[in-house]
């Protein structure tokens, strides 16, 4: 019987991966590589090219490629627009490029898009309709879907989590405004407030984790300190969680979903930024009727959320 294969690839600043899968979700084959993003576009996407060859399966049928990529993209296009982490990538149309020279039907996702879709299909997130997926890692992205459907927006442009403003007039934000949720609340965040502790001698355990270092502090070390009972670290994760609630809370009321999914390296703190979150929206939330039978809870595909969501776009695009 013929296997109708689905390429997966996962297009990330540092890292490079791509799967053979099947369209139940299962992976037979993958590969990761570096991305040598510094190298520029052309010597990135021919990295692409040669890393779908490599799970490319012999005498197989691949039905479809997806691919999840940084944005922001036009999914409607294929067009990679403008990605911070991929410089001099300007409105490159990476789906015509890649369905040229793979020679068969390539999709295209944002890549926190695309990881919400992961987890809806085959995650935490399994079963539940009206689910919206936040990655909270060096960034603060996510996805939101309605009705088991991605919402888009009229530009694919949708879904910027991380660029709520939380704290108008607060720290100043990668994309540029003040006070976004992912100034405040992103491990890249959580990492420079505890860094400006330990200068002043108020964040000794966390300098500990770090190996004495201030300028190697992360996120990372403020999970170890805090795991350890630190109370400084413990606050540090206690006020993103806050700020991470204030942005659940709003995303309650304007979706009303059923489900939270929360990812990424900072959710690997556990409880001590769950709780906060939790607390937040029962605290902030117009009526416990959104909250009540709402679970937040943690992702379960980490990093193949990204690639699993790339299948899953390339499946329902193609079958």
């Amino acid at each position: 019987m013929r296997t109708d294969w689905i390429i997966a690839i996962d297009l990330g600043g540092t890292h490079l991966r791509a799967a053979l899968c099947t369209p139940d979700g299962a992976i037979h084959k993958r590969v990761k590589k570096k991305t040598f993003a510094e190298r520029g576009l052309k010597s990135v996407m021919e990295r692409v090219r040669e890393i779908a060859k490599e799970v490319w399966p012999e005498g197989g049928n691949v039905r479809a490629v997806g691919m999840s990529a940084p944005g922001p993209l036009d999914p409607t296009q294929g067009v990679i627009i403008s990605p911070p982490n991929l410089p001099g990538w300007e409105q490159v149309p990476v789906r015509a490029i890649l369905s040229s020279q793979l020679d068969c039907p390539v999709f295209v996702g944002n890549d926190a898009n695309l990881a919400a879709l992961g987890e809806h299909r085959f995650g935490a997130g399994r079963g539940f309709d009206d689910m919206i997926y936040i990655t909270i890692s060096t960034g603060i992205g996510g996805g939101i879907l309605v009705r088991g459907k991605l919402l888009l927006g009229h530009k694919g442009l949708a879904g910027e989590i991380g660029h709520m403003i939380v704290q108008p007039g607060g720290p100043q934000c990668g994309c540029g405004n003040r006070g976004c949720l992912e100034a405040l609340a992103s491990g890249t965040a959580i990492g420079q407030q505890a860094r400006a502790l330990a200068s002043v001698g108020r964040a000794p355990e966390i300098l500990a984790a770090a190996g004495g270092e201030i300028d190697n502090i992360s996120s990372k070390h403020v999970g170890e300190a805090a795991a350890q009972g630190d109370q400084v670290a413990i606050e540090l994760l206690n006020q993103a969680g806050q700020y991470i609630g204030i942005g659940v809370t709003t995303l309650m009321h304007l979706f009303n979903p059923k489900r939270f999914v929360l990812g990424g390296g900072v959710t690997q703190t556990g409880d001590l930024l769950f709780e906060p979150i939790r607390s937040t929206v029962r605290h902030w939330a117009m009526t416990p009727l959104y909250w009540e039978e709402t679970e937040i809870v943690p992702a379960e595909l980490g990093d193949d959320a990204g690639l699993l969501g790339a299948l899953a776009l390339a499946a329902q695009q193609s079958f």
